[in-house]
């Protein structure tokens, strides 16, 4: 899954995704940059699932 690292300024695939549940029922997914190591999320809305 891809998400937008803010350190590499671009779109970059994700190491270590995991899907995560907000207090609000929003989910997102959380993982590790594969170009520089920094955390990256994804807010995925309301879907409670990832594809």
């Amino acid at each position: 899954m891809k998400a937008y690292c803010f350190k590499c300024r671009k779109k970059v695939e994700m190491k270590n995704a995991e899907l995560v549940t907000l207090r609000s029922g929003q989910t997102m997914t959380k993982g590790i940059c594969s170009i520089c190591g920094t955390k990256v999320i994804r807010c995925n809305g309301n879907r409670k699932e990832v594809k």
